[in-house]
């Protein structure tokens, strides 16, 4: 009888073409794209629980708070001293890490014969890494292949990119010209899902900090195995009772304390600065979540719309089956095993579908992502839960609904427009447009903030400014290489910083001011740079002059306990300290065991993201480090000016390979997460309006079907093409219009909660709302105008013939 069954849907398929093709590739579409992103939020949830261990390793960070200016700081990295002496001292930890980001500042230079490339993800890390991380080794023992002090264990990719061929064990690897390298391990590369990628992990005891037990100086990344059952807040309060009086002096103001994040809520929940690569946010998998359900309740939806559509179509069969004796179970199993064969195909084809899209989703979404990021275990039975789901969701009403005809109305023709489900396929319809239109108005106001991201005057000229990475290079060489760029009319000026200055992270803090008693104790962000620094990216001063060179050199040629600092303090701090600009000139002040006076006083810019509000900052200059090398250009010839750049570079540094990139570039990556949630949202914003244009399509050619003897009717009666065009068109553009006023208040509720995470962004104005009304009302309008305008031109005579 299944069989019979499934013969007979398959006929009524293939009998009603348009609608089932319809049918399909809404579903299809819908299925697909409803993968893709269960991909990604898969991604984003299975982050670091490849580890074995993930459930007991904690990462620790630092929480400081100023009293005075009631500043809250969390950093991701620690000093040195806290793994291997808390590992000692607190007996709920069975072991601990530091991993250090070797490559943070500037990439490590990488050599193997004549091979030399710049690698940006070096971490170094003590022997026990392996030990309570599970890294897939393909070569090499993990238990020792970091005992030895020069030990480097490198991934497949790197072994591949250095030694081909070659067996990479035992191999030397030279990086940054000084230090030999012995490959003691290699990897799998690390996973996608992983908060800490790297291509080469050496020995943190080969680096001249691991001889130190420092409090202060935090720049290790500290991480924790926790005995098993032990709950992170109570080894949490262990460490804080331990290092209170080891961290904290008496009589500060400024509190610190350390906190335990768990590994699995790293990646989505941290809420420190200073990470090893971006963190993603909870609220985008969320949002992201709901949107993966409503464009498969969409496709369902479209289905559910076609099928009662075609319901008068099918009225007379079903009445005739009844009178045969069909009982009404028969025929509900009848119209889901149709559904059931239509999910099938869509399904096979939304699968296929992903598969080839998930190359360009990858772009948008910025993480290397396909099926195999699903565990087969979990992917197998995922898809016939989802064809379950799928044919229940979209086929159990039209078959209730099409299995409860009276068999005597149908055969009578007496099945009215009531019963065909008219104002349920007006509702689908609403919902759908509803849809559609929340996702236009969406896109508009995410795409016009990370315009206004883009184009706003952050304090910071950025234009034209080439960026190069010189961690490691002696300043003598840096000024040397920026003098002999400019003998170059394309070069205007160069200085260097210790980190972007588009994204300065250095934790300072003000402990002395002049006029000022006692400890001040303010926590400032503070950015060591070159003389230069404040003219070559067009920072303004309101108060005071710029850095000299009698600055420079009291800080470059004097011993250090000798040295007297310069200081700009931007209006922010200044503020802080009570002080108005012109009275800041002069002051002495103590940053961190630097004293010197404030030279001058910079108008606030943004040195962060315009997710947080600008703070105070402290410009110096100091030469002990410098990992950015900023050169201010023309913009004339960029092409002859970068190959200037290089072929002195080369002539300077040919153990270095050349990298640049602009400020600009950088300033953009800070908003990476954005602007691929805005990527997705656009396109799924596209795939929404496809999906309500099909079933839209596929309810005009009903509709028009049903009135073509009232349409010939009309034309006799001398009514005109536009006439007969608009009646069919309002029919559903007024459709349209009452999903306007059900999707505009809630996009704005939704967008404007949104903007809210930045503290600059932009104001949602009233004509997001009017474009998007007529962008949809457009799209409708063609989507219908179509078959409304086929019928509206045929010829009454022929229609009333046929009727």
């Amino acid at each position: 009888m299944f069989k019979s069954y499934l013969k007979t849907a398959w006929r009524n398929i293939l009998r009603n073409k348009i609608t089932s093709l319809i049918s399909m590739t809404g579903l299809a579409v819908g299925i697909g794209c409803f993968l893709l992103l269960a991909t990604y939020i898969l991604n984003e949830l299975s982050y670091d629980r490849f580890n074995s261990n993930a459930d007991r390793i904690v990462r620790l960070v630092k929480h400081e708070r100023s009293a005075v200016n009631n500043t809250d700081k969390i950093t991701a990295v620690t000093p040195t001293a806290p793994v291997p002496v808390l590992k000692q001292a607190i007996p709920d930890i069975t072991d601990g890490v530091r991993v250090f980001n070797y490559s943070g500042y500037a990439p490590a230079a990488v050599q193997y014969k004549d091979k030399l490339f710049n690698e940006r993800r070096m971490l170094m890390a003590d022997a026990p890494f392996f030990n309570i991380f599970s890294f897939k080794f393909l070569e090499g023992n993990p238990g020792t292949a970091l005992s030895q002090v020069n030990a480097v264990v490198i991934t497949s990719s790197i072994a591949k990119k250095y030694f081909g061929d070659e067996d990479p064990m035992g191999k030397i690897l030279k990086v940054n010209t000084n230090k030999d390298m012995l490959v003691t391990g290699v990897i799998a590369d690390a996973p996608e899902s992983s908060h800490l990628k790297f291509d080469l992990l050496g020995n943190y005891a080969m680096l001249d900090r691991s001889k130190t037990r420092k409090w202060d100086s935090s720049n290790d990344y500290s991480y924790f195995l926790l005995k098993s059952g032990i709950s992170p807040r109570i080894v949490e309060h262990q460490i804080n009772t331990y290092t209170s009086g080891l961290i904290n002096d008496a009589g500060s103001k400024i509190k610190s304390t350390f906190e335990l994040e768990p590994l699995l809520r790293i990646h989505l929940h941290s809420q420190a600065e200073n990470n090893l690569e971006p963190g993603g946010n909870i609220k985008y998998v969320y949002i992201l979540s709901v949107v993966a359900v409503i464009l498969l309740l969409l496709a369902c939806v479209n289905f559910l719309n076609l099928v009662t559509a075609k319901s008068i179509d099918r009225a007379h069969e079903i009445g005739v089956r009844k009178v045969m004796g069909a009982l009404r179970g028969q025929l509900f199993v009848q119209f889901i095993s149709e559904a059931g064969i239509i999910t099938l195909i869509s399904l096979m084809v939304g699968v296929l579908f992903a598969v080839l899209s998930f190359p360009l989703f990858s772009k948008f979404c910025g993480h290397s992502l396909s099926l195999d990021t699903w565990n087969i275990a979990l992917l197998i039975p995922g898809l016939i839960a989802l064809f379950v789901l799928v044919t229940f969701l979209a086929g159990t009403y039209p078959s209730l609904y099409l299995a409860a005809f009276k068999p005597v109305a149908t055969l009578k023709g007496k099945l009215g427009e009531k019963s065909g489900g008219k104002n349920m396929r007006r509702s689908l319809v609403v919902f759908q447009f509803a849809v559609s239109v929340f996702f236009i108005i969406s896109t508009i106001i995410a795409g016009l903030q990370l315009q206004y991201i883009q184009n706003t005057d952050t304090g910071i000229n950025r234009s034209q400014v080439v960026v190069l990475d010189v961690g490691g290079i002696p300043f003598a060489n840096v000024k040397a290489f920026g003098n002999s760029l400019l003998q170059h009319t394309a070069v205007k000026n160069f200085t260097a910083s210790y980190s972007s200055p588009v994204a300065v992270r250095g934790g300072y803090s003000i402990d002395q001011a002049e006029g000022i008693s006692g400890k001040v104790d303010m926590l400032v962000t503070a950015i060591p740079v070159e003389r230069n620094f404040i003219n070559t990216l067009g920072i303004k001063l309101i108060a005071g002059s710029n850095f000299t060179l009698g600055d420079e050199q009291r800080v470059l040629d004097t011993i250090p306990s000798e040295q007297q600092y310069s200081f700009i303090l931007n209006e922010s701090a200044v503020k802080m300290l009570g002080w108005k600009p012109e009275q800041a000139i002069g002051k002495h002040i103590d940053m961190n065991g630097r004293a010197g006076e404030i030279r001058g006083v910079a108008k606030d810019f943004n040195f962060e993201s315009l997710h947080t509000g600008i703070s105070p900052i402290v410009i110096f200059p100091e030469y002990n480090y410098f990992g950015k090398m900023l050169i201010k250009t023309t913009g004339n010839d960029m092409a002859g000016t970068m190959a200037t750049i290089k072929s002195n570079w080369h002539n300077f540094y040919p153990n270095k390979p050349f990298e640049a990139h602009f400020l600009d570039q950088e300033y953009e990556d800070m908003y990476q997460t954005e602007q691929h949630t805005s990527g997705i949202l656009t396109a799924f914003t596209l795939v929404t309006i496809f999906i309500s244009c099909l079933g839209l399509f596929g309810l005009a050619i009903f509709s028009t079907k049903q009135r073509v003897r009232e349409i010939g009717i009309r034309k006799v009666l001398g009514a005109s093409v536009t006439g007969i065009v608009g009646l069919i068109s309002w029919d559903f553009l007024k459709l349209v219009v009452i999903s306007l006023f059900i999707a505009s208040p809630l996009a704005y509720y939704v967008m404007g909660k949104w903007l809210q995470d930045f503290v600059y962004h932009i104001h949602i104005q009233w004509w997001v709302f009017v474009l998007s009304a007529l962008l949809a009302m457009g799209i409708a309008f063609v989507t219908i105008s179509f078959q409304s305008i086929k019928a509206a031109i045929a010829n009454p005579v022929k229609s009333l013939r046929s009727e």
